[in-house]
C-alpha cells in the first residue's frame, strides 16, 4: 500500500512550503493539490495556481511524487498544458503524476463556456486525454477535433519520464473506466455520494468489479494499473482518528486498492481535523504497512 496526502493550494507559500516538506518527511509516497480556478467546496477561500504550486513543491522536496488531483479540460488546453507539464516533470526530476478527470463545471462557467451534457463532458475528456497522450509522446502534432485543435505543435524536449508522464485517471462511470484502462498508469475513484460508510464501501466493491471487467475486455493485465482511492470522499474524514484511518486503509486494501489518499487536516470546513492525528498516522500506521510489505 502506498500513501498520498493532498495539500490544498489555499496558503501563501511561506505557510505552504513547510507542509510540502513535511509530507515528504512523514513518509508519504505522493502529495497532491487540486487543479481548479475555484473549488466548489471552498468558493470563498484564497486559491493559488496549481502548476506554480507544484513547481515550488518540487524545489523544496527531493523524493516524494507530486500530482494534480485532478486536472480537467474545463480550463486547460492540451497544447499549453503540455508545456507546463514538461517543465514540471523536468524540474521535479521525473516525479510528476498527472491526475486527469472530467471535472465539474464551475471553472468552465467562470470562463463563459457553454454548459455541456454528461456525454459531451466525457467526449471532451476523451479528446483531451488522447491529444495530451500524443503531445507527450510525439513531436509535430496536429489535431482538429470537436473541442481542441493543434497545428504542428512542437513538444521538444519531451518528458523526463518515458514513454511519458503517468496519467492517473479519475473514473466512476463505465465509459470513463474504459478510458482509464486505455490511457492510465493508474485509476482513481471517489466512489459515489452516499449516506453511510458501509454504502460507500459496497459501491467501491462494485466499481472495482467494473474495472476488472474493463481490464479483461481490453486484455490488460490488472497488475499494470494502480488503483488509487480518495479516502476522504467517504462520509467519514479518514484523519478523524488514527483508528478510523487504519480501518479505512485495511478495507481499501481488501478491495485491491494499491494507493490511498487523504487530506492535510484543516481547522474547519472541509477536511476539518487535528494535525496531531496526521503525525500519529505517519509515525504509527504507515510504518506498519511498510513492514507488512
Amino acid at each position: 500500500m502506498r500513501f498520498g496526502l493532498t495539500i490544498l493550494p489555499e496558503h501563501r507559500w511561506s505557510d505552504a512550503a513547510p507542509r510540502w516538506r513535511r509530507a515528504q518527511e512523514l513518509g508519504f509516497d505522493h502529495a497532491w493539490t487540486y487543479d481548479h480556478l475555484v473549488w466548489g467546496g471552498l468558493p470563498d477561500s484564497p486559491w493559488f495556481g496549481t502548476i506554480p504550486t507544484l513547481t515550488a513543491a518540487a524545489m523544496v522536496t527531493s523524493t516524494i511524487r507530486l500530482g494534480t488531483f485532478v486536472t480537467s479540460p474545463n480550463y486547460r488546453h492540451p497544447v499549453t498544458f503540455t508545456r507546463d507539464l514538461l517543465a514540471l516533470d523536468d524540474i521535479s526530476g521525473g516525479r510528476f503524476i498527472c491526475g486527469i478527470g472530467a471535472g465539474g463545471d464551475i471553472d468552465s462557467r467562470i470562463l463563459g463556456e457553454p454548459l455541456l451534457t454528461p456525454r459531451e463532458r466525457f467526449e471532451r475528456l476523451a479528446e483531451f486525454t488522447g491529444l495530451l497522450d500524443r503531445l507527450l509522446t510525439e513531436d509535430h502534432v496536429s489535431h482538429r477535433g470537436t473541442h481542441f485543435c493543434a497545428v504542428d505543435a512542437r513538444t521538444l524536449p519531451g518528458p523526463v519520464q518515458r514513454p511519458r508522464i503517468p496519467f492517473v485517471m479519475a473514473a466512476n462511470g463505465p465509459r470513463s473506466i474504459r478510458l482509464a484502462v486505455e490511457y492510465g498508469t493508474g485509476w482513481v475513484t471517489t466512489g459515489p455520494k452516499v449516506e453511510t460508510p458501509d454504502q460507500w464501501w459496497a459501491a467501491l466493491a462494485r466499481l472495482g468489479g467494473r474495472l476488472d471487467e474493463a481490464l479483461a475486455s481490453a486484455g490488460r493485465d490488472p497488475a499494470t494499473l494502480e488503483r488509487h482511492l480518495n479516502l476522504d470522499s467517504s462520509p467519514q474524514f479518514a484523519l478523524s482518528s488514527v483508528g478510523a484511518f487504519e480501518e479505512m486503509v485495511d478495507r481499501a486494501q481488501d478491495l485491491g486498492f494499491t494507493d490511498v489518499i487523504t487530506h492535510w487536516p484543516r481547522p474547519d470546513g472541509p477536511y476539518a481535523g487535528d494535525e496531531r492525528v496526521l503525525e500519529s498516522v505517519a509515525s504509527e500506521v504507515i510504518p506498519r504497512y511498510r513492514r507488512r510489505a
